[in-house]
């Protein structure tokens, strides 16, 4: 089975939803994990609440930087200019996505539904062996 990490900086937001739909979406197709290249003290709220509305449950999350993960086959950082050299993986790939933090929560909605339809889609491109 493929681990993928979803990295960001703070890993308290976009990184945090993405290993959310991933542990539920990618269930027997793949292990998620995430993590940020520098310290955060919490998980977004507006994160936590918008994944929430979708039956996610990420209130015992914690923000956690690379060195706190396994090795990993595929990297997905979210779009914040991440260099992740410490991470060896077979594939890696940037999803571009704007940070809704500090924005309204309907921001945090967009980017939910972005991260849905790209984890979605990373699922299919595993089980199809393309990735």
């Amino acid at each position: 089975m493929k681990k993928v990490a979803f990295v960001c900086i703070h890993n308290s937001c976009r990184s945090q939803m993405a290993e959310g739909f991933g542990k539920s979406i990618g269930t027997g197709v793949f292990e998620s994990y995430s993590a940020g290249t520098e310290n955060y003290h919490e998980v977004k709220p507006g994160a936590v609440a918008v994944m929430e509305e979708v039956g996610i449950d990420m209130r015992t999350h914690k923000p956690k930087l690379l060195s706190d993960i396994p090795d990993i086959d595929i990297l997905i950082t979210m779009g914040c200019g991440v260099a992740c050299p410490t991470l060896p993986c077979s594939h890696r790939e940037d999803w571009g996505l704007e940070d809704p933090s500090g924005g309204p929560i309907e921001d945090f909605r967009n980017t939910r539904d972005l991260i849905k339809e790209k984890v979605l889609d990373l699922k299919e491109r595993i089980e199809k062996g393309i990735i």
